[in-house]
């Protein structure tokens, strides 16, 4: 395999056209084109507009050429499964599988799809997001929007088989409508789409934490975790599955690790930690906006649990970490702190679609620079 970081001339170009897209987002499409509208039109947009750049002959080969960064230093094997490099879209962008072949072509080491789930859902009352600039930020109140997991898996497992480099994962999570009921019919609907899941992608993902939902969350406790996972452990599946955590609980770090225990006694190979934040303290955000608080004010959360985890459970669990990704040294610090993979969402927003680049070549001299000669060995170091 020939790599971009051992080729002078592609290196020189790839590094030439992430600068482009750089300042190309900065000031003219960020200002004049995405954020002049409402998020939710320009999310929309957004997945428009890829859904058609991938259908123009030759343009998914200029962008990988133009953005993909390669380099041995960021290959990684996670649960089994190898990586080009660490780096993810965390679930809740690509909602129905939209962007999966834009995004093996920028480079993305995975993508989560969804949360999808075992019905269609319209999702919560428009709109679903607010733009939060002060904090780079959004507030998010999809509710779990999406087409289905009878229709969206079938998409994935295209979408993996299609890939070039990336692997995919699909996000399950229980449908948020008015057809809800006890504890025993969201096991039922997890379930469902487990199987429907089942050897069709790269990893599984079972999001236990989406606060935006009539249900709410009831699978942060202990027991009805164990619930949970007890019937879908008997679901054969040959991917690797993920816990996707809550954050903020009210009971802490103890009740965190009160669900960890649990996890640790089933078939669960990994968690993504954590999701959107509740707590708005030290916030200055309108009452009247509903939603979990995704970008930087969940990176101190979230790297305190990422790093607990990795101290207490030591390599029983592959992390996935998640929240407030905007750096290199952020994400970097999350990987010193346990995480194995990382994630991002908004930042992809407020920094644009070069964001997963910058991020590749920052990672990749920051182990060099440190003495790691991989991702792997510098993961958890100031967990110990």
């Amino acid at each position: 395999m020939s790599y971009v970081s051992e080729n002078s001339l592609h290196n020189a170009v790839n590094l030439a056209a992430t600068d482009l897209f750089t300042f190309s987002y900065k000031h003219i499409i960020k200002p004049h084109l995405v954020f002049n509208i409402p998020p939710d039109e320009a999310h929309d947009r957004m997945i428009a507009f890829c859904k058609i750049s991938e259908r123009v002959p030759g343009l998914m080969w200029l962008l990988r050429q133009m953005l993909d960064y390669t380099d041995p230093i960021l290959q990684t094997q996670v649960m089994g499964v190898d990586f080009a490099n660490p780096f993810g879209l965390s679930a809740g962008l690509d909602k129905n599988c939209d962007l999966c072949t834009v995004l093996d072509n920028a480079g993305f080491g995975f993508e989560t799809v969804g949360s999808t789930t075992a019905r269609p859902c319209a999702g919560n009352a428009k709109p679903w997001y607010h733009r939060l600039p002060q904090y780079d930020s959004l507030l998010v109140h999809a509710g779990l929007a999406n087409d289905g997991s009878e229709f969206v898996i079938p998409r994935v497992e295209k979408a993996w088989t299609n890939a070039k480099s990336m692997q995919i994962s699909v996000s399950i999570a229980r449908t948020n409508d008015n057809l809800v009921g006890d504890l025993d019919e969201g096991i039922e609907d997890y379930r469902i789409s487990m199987e429907r899941a089942s050897g069709k992608s790269s990893m599984i993902e079972v999001n236990i934490s989406c606060p935006n939902t009539m249900a709410g969350e009831p699978f942060s406790n202990p027991d009805a975790l164990d619930k949970l996972f007890s019937v879908l452990d008997k679901v054969s599946r040959p991917q690797p599955t993920l816990v996707k955590m809550p954050l903020n609980l009210k009971g802490e770090w103890p009740q965190f690790k009160s669900l960890l225990d649990v996890l640790s006694e089933h078939k669960v190979d990994g968690v993504s930690i954590a999701n959107l934040r509740k707590n708005r303290d030290g916030l200055d955000i309108p009452a009247d906006w509903q939603g979990g608080i995704s970008g930087a004010p969940t990176y101190n959360a979230s790297n305190d649990l990422i790093k607990r985890t990795r101290s207490e459970f030591g390599s029983r669990f592959a992390i996935a970490g998640i929240g407030g990704v905007f750096t290199t040294e952020q994400a970097y610090q999350k990987i010193r702190n346990g995480a194995d993979l990382v994630m991002f969402v908004s930042s992809l927003m407020y920094r644009g679609p070069q964001q997963i680049t910058t991020l590749k070549r920052g990672l990749a001299k920051m182990l060099r620079k440190d003495g790691f000669n991989s991702v792997k060995d510098a993961v958890g170091v100031d967990a110990l």
